[in-house]
């Protein structure tokens, strides 16, 4: 573009040369059109002699301001492209040494974890392994303790075929003292321990003397104790508790009036005073009677104090009952006072029913409910300690064969 303005003003200069006044030819006015302001500044400016061709050379200066706002604005848009790029390539290169980072990072972290789980296999492999091969000694080490105690089973059952007798009257033993402190029931006592030694007597075993003799001891000593009959004192509580209700109350009790003799008339005429007064008293005494009395009053009882009284004596004949099964005789005999002390003084004593209720209560008084056990069975320890014995004995062959192993 420089190069064709060159020119063509290089034609001007050689088409048209230039007037001695400075002014342009009409030619060349024509060609290069009509100038402007600046042109006319510059042509001012210019000296009249200057040539035609300096008046065009002072023409470009508005194409090269062009020119370098133009290159001014690429220059600019260049920079831009340049800066928008380097941040790309910039933010593009720090994502990927990031991602770069991360995936090492992961690399590393899978490594690691393939080789923990490989060596977390390894070790359970080698505790399958050490586990497998310690079931299989447990195994042979059961197996050959099942044959050492089928042998010694079986040596048992040939030298001593009965012994199970003797383990069963060891159990009857022990339940006949349980029977005896437990429960206190000596007949069912006694008649366990009689059991225990026919179970005894079977073996035909002469060492089993000693406890046969001691058995039949503490069989003499459970005979001598003293039987009492727990459940006819029992029932004959519970049949004068069903009589409570029947019998009946005693009137209002009053003590006796004490006897005053009749005073009498004499014949002296003396005592005239004396005799007027008892003619008076004996003359009032048929109208107003005064009797003089000492001792504590018995009124009538209304329905509620007799209701009252009635469950107070169930309640102490029921207590009764329970020092029956307790053994207990201090409140036994302390129940049974009370109610009969009830029965005398608030019931009538004339009628049959509280007579007879009255004398149960005495009988029952006199009746013992207290009794004298045995400290202990003397053939229980003897027999625990023979089957002891004889159970170690039969056990040593197989516990020196399991210490030789």
């Amino acid at each position: 573009m420089t190069d064709n303005n060159k020119t063509s003003g290089t034609d001007k200069d050689t088409s048209a040369p230039a007037s001695p006044t400075g002014k342009e030819t009409p030619s060349s006015s024509k060609q290069s059109g009509k100038p402007s302001a600046t042109d006319k500044s510059a042509a001012k400016s210019t000296p009249a002699d200057t040539p035609a061709s300096d008046k065009n050379a002072a023409t470009p200066p508005p194409a090269n301001q062009e020119k370098k706002g133009s290159n001014k604005l690429s220059v600019v848009a260049i920079v831009l492209v340049i800066a928008l790029g380097g941040g790309l390539y910039y933010h593009g290169h720090q994502q990927s040494q990031q991602l770069t980072a991360n995936i090492t990072a992961l690399t590393d972290e899978i490594s690691s974890l393939k080789s923990a789980l490989a060596d977390s296999e390894k070790q359970s492999q080698e505790a399958v392994k050490k586990a497998v091969q310690d079931t299989q000694v447990l195994i042979e080490q059961q197996d050959t303790t099942i044959k050492s105690l089928q042998s010694a089973l079986a040596d048992v059952k040939g030298r001593r075929p009965n012994d199970w007798l003797l383990a069963e009257a060891d159990y009857l033993v022990n339940q006949a003292a349980r029977k005896l402190w437990l429960e206190h029931d000596v007949l069912t006592a006694t008649t366990l321990m009689q059991n225990a030694d026919q179970r005894i007597a079977e073996l035909n075993d002469p060492s089993l003397t000693p406890i046969r003799q001691a058995m039949a001891k503490d069989i003499q000593q459970l005979k001598a104790v003293k039987r009492i009959d727990r459940d006819g004192i029992v029932l004959r509580l519970n049949s004068l508790q069903q009589e409570v209700d029947k019998l009946p109350l005693a009137n209002a009790i009053m003590p006796e009036a004490e006897e005053v003799a009749p005073q009498k008339v004499s014949g002296n005429v003396d005592d005239w005073q004396q005799n007027l007064k008892a003619s008076f008293s004996d003359f009032v005494g048929k109208f107003i009677t005064y009797r003089k009395r000492e001792g504590d009053v018995v009124p009538l009882l209304t329905p509620a104090q007799t209701f009252y009284l009635q469950e107070n004596l169930k309640a102490k004949l029921d207590q009764a009952v329970t020092s029956v099964y307790r053994e207990n005789g201090r409140l036994y005999a302390e129940s049974l006072k009370t109610a009969k002390d009830w029965a005398e003084r608030f019931y009538n004593q004339d009628a049959d029913i509280t007579k007879s209720f009255i004398a149960t209560l005495t009988n029952l008084s006199q009746q013992t409910i207290e009794v004298s056990y045995p400290e202990a069975l003397e053939s229980q320890a003897l027999i625990s300690d023979m089957l002891a014995d004889r159970l170690r004995r039969d056990l040593a062959p197989l516990q020196t064969g399991e210490n030789n192993q």
